[in-house]
């Protein structure tokens, strides 16, 4: 990936921003649903996004997370420190870099066991650069990156 590709990715993630006092959310959540109502362990059953359906719904961490099946929601609710995304489903390079941004679901890699998400299909191609630095970086900054 050439540098000019690199900066233009950085650029357009708009860091979620708020008043510098109040804390974020711990979950990235679009009225109020984790993931935009995608099943978080689907990516690691069936290696690919899945959409949810709200008749196999949870709550944890303050948001609502959707299920393909009442199999992957009793799975979740069982260890959902073993299905959640990493970083509160926020960008996963955003937070390596000190902030934190918007996800979407189909930009997505599992790596050592966790899912990590990103802000886009060019952000998620820079963080595949060197998976294993920015999950260290990122790992030193969460969860002080809320209250940034």
């Amino acid at each position: 990936m050439n540098r000019r590709a690199i900066l233009l990715g950085i650029a357009a993630m708009p860091l979620v921003a708020g008043p510098a006092w109040a804390a974020k959310p711990a979950v990235f959540a679009v009225d109020g649903l984790a993931i935009r109502g995608y099943d978080p362990v689907a990516y690691f059953k069936e290696n690919q996004p899945v959409m949810g359906d709200a008749a196999y719904a949870a709550e944890w961490q303050g948001a609502t997370w959707h299920f393909a099946s009442a199999a992957n929601r009793d799975a979740f609710v069982a260890a959902p420190q073993d299905h959640a995304p990493q970083y509160g489903g926020y960008c996963a390079y955003a937070v390596s870099k000190g902030g934190i941004a918007t996800t979407q679901p189909d930009t997505w890699t599992v790596h050592d066991g966790r899912l990590y998400l990103n802000y886009n299909l060019t952000v998620r191609d820079i963080w595949r650069q060197d998976v294993a630095g920015n999950v260290a970086r990122a790992d030193a900054l969460w969860p002080g990156v809320l209250d940034a």
